[in-house]
């Protein structure tokens, strides 16, 4: 992976960042973590091959930005995790352009098939 790319993960909760960088390495993917969407934004790395963001963020939620990349023309394929699986908020995302919609706590198998989904990369499952 370290030739194709990495996985933006963005995240207000430590545990989450910790736990999903973890998850990715074991299935030899590169991640690179944010505690706020605002913080990834502001990165002048290339961009990830996809998203892995929390919906309910403080200052940006996961929407928000999903829909400011749309607005600025910047398609990243994205997956959104959260623990509020609210049907109107899985609409929004996915007309923002999200690929996947996870509710917390979601198995590590959803997680790396919607990675593959969004990015083509087939982590070891």
């Amino acid at each position: 992976m370290a030739d194709s790319g990495w996985i933006a993960i963005i995240d207000d909760d430590l545990s989450v960042l910790v736990a999903l960088t973890r998850a990715l390495r074991i299935q030899g993917l590169r991640s690179k973590t944010y505690a706020s969407a605002k913080e990834f934004l502001s990165e002048t790395d290339d961009p990830p091959l996809c998203l892995i963001v929390d919906l309910q963020m403080p200052g940006m939620t996961g929407l928000e930005l999903l829909q400011h990349l749309k607005r600025t023309g910047k398609f990243i394929p994205a997956i959104v995790v959260t623990a509020h699986g609210a049907a109107t908020a899985r609409h929004d995302c996915e007309a923002a352009g999200a690929v996947a919609f996870l509710t917390k706590p979601w198995r590590n198998s959803n997680l790396l098939a919607a990675i593959d989904d969004a990015t083509g990369i087939r982590p070891k499952i």
